[in-house]
């Protein structure tokens, strides 16, 4: 248990109630919608999640800057999310904010100045937040639009009358929104079979031509993808209005797994669920729920069909890892590329280098099979950035011909161009890795990696508002794929900007996923170094060294070809300063020292 200085962000739903007793489960999916989409604001800003309520959250800031700042994005967020809809399906947000002493146990916050921002989200209005005068004291000198002073309010079981300011946004801009063949991977390796079922009109059916163009839209997205096969327009919408069962509908049209889902439209409100069956067992292996407002039809329309995508796609492939493995005695070269997935997905060092034999046997089996290249690229660049294995001049150049080879077996996947923009930004090739970034995202949209990729290409030469947009766009559509790392490309991002509470906050995300990444731990000691927090830079850099004994920052630097000097220092004097070993004939020098001393 601890006591620290730390500034308090307390949120709620106003209405909450009413709107749960009118739809208690659309209400349920609305509200964590909100709360992921807001989700990368929280840790932009340095924040965390202490806990989720029923209806609300509590978040943790180290700045009440950051806080007031986060505060007001994620109220600018919500009414552009809340925009043309009607007033009573609007979800409208009350934050209180409070800066002050509180009791740190098990990663939860007490004490009275918690208490306090509960209470000052109950004077919030709607969309907006209640400040404390003490915490306003302090953010103002750092804020660029005004605050209303509220005067003094009196709370339960708060002794002294508190000073209260409030903010509401007084409207919130647009945000900016952001071929046709498929891959030409043999259809033999593509053993999953995807069929989209039309979605159902729960509407008039004047709405028909929605929901028929929607299912269009999503068999085009999801047959951009290199992985499986997608079944035509043809081929489903003969079940259109027919009570079939999945099973049977799977079995005639020889399908692997379907899609289906609805449509339903209330006012100026639209709702799309959708569900991945796989229809021999029932099994439902993911579903999604996605309410938005008309406005513009066809912005829409392509935003729920790049989520419905981005999510069934990743889906797909971590069921065609984990399936078991087919009953035969002929070993080919897709069954050891499945195998090989199965294990990378496990993410550990031991089982990345099993999967990296796997591939190659793949390989060995059929140099044809474009995919097996490109994941074998993949696994020797993050094995690298991991810390797992030194990465020698031929392991690059390895990673390099390997992805060269997976564009040239299969120019028309995403996936391909994109490790291969990869591999070029890892080695400094800027122009190169931009104009192949750009390609996989021309030859798939729909592909959130191939987005982030393109941000990997801004943050190396130094674009990092840019390449921060593309991370969090990639992380909060896409955040469980193991080939990309959007929380530490973000913290790298955040710390090369000076913004040292946001790179701690994705760094804790990324260490979440894997406690020993490496580059994790090294951008985590670096921001608290040039935050001064000392005490905590060295535990963290002793954390990283006893993980990684033989690091040093010129080793470590080694493999980073940013363009910009000045990032490339920056990161370095962070290092240092954090106590992690300047080079190998340093430490040697410094035992010498020691020895002659003594």
């Amino acid at each position: 248990m601890e006591r620290r200085l730390a500034a308090i962000v307390c949120a709620d739903v106003a209405g909450y109630s009413r709107m749960m007793g009118r739809d208690e489960a659309g209400t349920h999916a609305a509200f964590k919608a909100h709360r992921n989409a807001i989700h990368p604001i929280i840790l932009n800003h340095g924040g965390r999640v202490v806990k989720n309520t029923g209806d609300g959250f509590l978040l943790e800031f180290p700045s009440i800057v950051g806080a007031t700042e986060a505060a007001m994005a994620m109220q600018l967020l919500m009414a552009e999310r809340n925009r043309h809809l009607p007033a009573d399906r609007a979800m409208q947000f009350r934050l209180g904010i409070h800066m002050g002493d509180v009791i740190a146990d098990e990663d939860e916050v007490f004490g009275d100045d918690v208490n306090i921002a509960v209470r000052l989200e109950s004077v919030a209005s709607p969309g907006g937040f209640a400040i404390s005068a003490k915490a306003y004291s302090e953010a103002s000198k750092h804020l660029t639009v005004p605050l209303v002073d509220g005067g003094n309010h009196r709370f339960k079981n708060i002794k002294d009358p508190l000073g209260v300011w409030t903010w509401t946004p007084d409207g919130a801009a647009a945000l900016a929104p952001e071929l046709k063949e498929g891959s030409t991977l043999s259809q033999a390796y593509r053993t999953a079979i995807v069929g989209v079922l039309p979605f159902a009109n729960l509407s008039d059916s004047q709405d028909e031509y929605f929901s028929d163009g929607l299912t269009e839209d999503l068999i085009h997205a999801l047959s951009l993808q290199s992985f499986y096969r997608v079944l035509s327009r043809n081929s489903t919408f003969a079940f259109k209005g027919k009570n079939a069962s999945t099973r049977v509908i799977a079995r005639e049209i020889d399908a692997t797994y379907l899609i289906q889902g609805s449509v339903r439209r209330a006012g100026a409100k639209i709702r799309v669920t959708a569900e991945l069956i796989a229809p021999e067992t029932g099994e439902q292996l993911w579903t999604g729920r996605y309410d938005r407002d008309i406005g513009d039809l066809f912005a829409m329309q392509d935003e729920i069909t790049t989520n419905l995508s981005a999510a069934i796609a990743t889906e797909i492939v971590r069921a065609e890892a984990s399936a078991p493995a087919r009953p035969t005695n002929d070993v080919t070269a897709w069954d050891r590329f499945l195998k090989g997935l199965s294990h990378y997905y496990r993410q550990t060092k031991e089982d990345l280098a099993t999967a990296v034999a796997l591939f190659r046997e793949a390989i060995a089996l059929d140099p044809k099979l474009s995919i097996a290249h490109a994941y074998l690229a993949t696994i020797q660049i993050q094995s690298i950035q991991f810390g797992w294995v030194k990465g020698t001049r031929e392991m690059w150049a390895e990673a390099m011909n390997l992805a060269e080879t997976s564009v040239r077996l299969d120019p028309r996947s995403s996936f391909a161009f994109s490790i291969l923009s990869w591999a070029h930004a890892m080695e400094g090739h800027h122009e190169a890795a931009m104009d192949a970034a750009k390609r996989a995202v021309a030859l798939n949209p729909y592909d959130m990696g191939a987005r982030g990729v393109l941000g990997i290409c801004h943050f190396m030469v130094g674009e990092h508002r840019q390449a921060i947009e593309l991370f969090s766009m990639a992380a909060q559509r896409d955040n469980s794929d193991p080939r990309y790392q959007w929380a530490a490309l973000n913290a790298f991002s955040h710390y090369l900007l000076r913004q040292y509470d946001a790179t701690l906050s994705w760094a804790r995300e990324q260490l979440y996923i894997n406690p020993n990444h490496m580059q994790a731990l090294a951008i985590s000691a670096a921001a608290l170094a040039q935050m001064g927090r000392t005490a905590d830079a060295s535990e963290a850099t002793g954390v990283l060294m006893r993980n990684y004994p033989t690091l040093n920052v010129d080793r470590h630097l080694r493999n980073f070809h940013w363009k910009r000097p000045e990032d490339i220092a920056h990161y370095r004097d962070g290092l240092l300063k954090a106590g992690v070993p300047a080079s190998k004939l340093t430490l040697v020098q410094s035992d010498v020292r020691r020895a002659a001393e003594s």
